[in-house]
């Protein structure tokens, strides 16, 4: 069996995020990027699946929605233990492009189990899992936040409101995985890192996919007030504050 793992490439968190003078365009000189939490969440649970499904799993593949500047995040899922990644040459415009470009290389390939993120922690859209099983007709478990392999069957665990559902099921699905579907992500090892330089990353032209979102444009929060200082013996002062300017109490 192969198992495909959809990452993001997106800014790290903690990045000073800046848009061009228009608010139109993410000012991309000098952000980090990074493997999508989410994804590299469902990569490590993958490798871990894989590594202990007695051959039965034979290979994880990664892929990736974007341009060339992506292929550095690609690289690192590499030296985290994937065997091998796709990179699809097209801009990520919106949930139903990335699906859509997804499912035409999934197709092609025959993957048993897709793994995707339940959101990216850029524009948390949580639509590409769902949209992705629906392209390909395959069943789809969403909020996946446990997997195991037994047999010939998968487990999945799932949160819901008051506890948590238990489900079997065979090959092909699509899971969408939050948080909690592993303990932490791999870090690559140096071994790793070497071996990544050499693995396939096979790119692959896009598909001509109407888009349905367009961004017109970003707007900022507004900036946080001011942080006022109380003495920590004027108990009073802050009631008054929490009570009438904060409206807490």
């Amino acid at each position: 069996m192969k198992i495909l793992v959809c990452i993001g490439n997106v800014p790290d968190t903690t990045t000073k995020i800046r848009f061009n003078s228009e608010m139109k365009e993410l000012e991309t000189q000098g952000v980090q990027w990074v493997i999508n939490p989410w994804d590299e969440f469902a990569l490590t649970r993958a490798l871990e699946i894989k590594e202990n499904s007695g051959g039965k799993i034979t290979k994880v593949t990664v892929l990736n929605v974007g341009n060339v500047s992506t292929e550095p995040t690609i690289r690192k899922a590499l030296a985290m233990g994937a065997d091998d990644a796709i990179r699809i040459d097209a801009e990520p415009k919106d949930s139903y492009f990335i699906a859509a470009q997804i499912a035409d290389v999934a197709k092609k390939e025959q993957f048993d189990i897709i793994f995707c993120g339940i959101e990216s922690s850029d524009f948390n859209s949580a639509n590409v899992g769902g949209m992705l099983a629906e392209f390909l007709e395959m069943a789809s478990v969403s909020a996946v936040s446990q997997c195991d392999f037994e047999g010939d069957k998968f487990i999945l665990k799932r949160d819901i409101d008051g506890g948590k559902e238990t489900i079997n099921i065979t090959a092909p699905f699509v899971a969408i995985v939050q948080k909690g579907i592993c303990i932490n992500p791999r870090i690559p090892a140096m071994r790793g890192i070497m071996m990544a330089r050499t693995k396939p990353l096979n790119v692959v032209p896009g598909v001509e996919v109407e888009t349905l979102i367009e961004t017109d444009v970003y707007e900022l929060p507004p900036p946080k007030a001011a942080c006022k200082m109380i003495d920590e013996e004027d108990t009073d002062k802050l009631i008054d504050l929490l009570h009438n300017e904060a409206k807490v109490l």
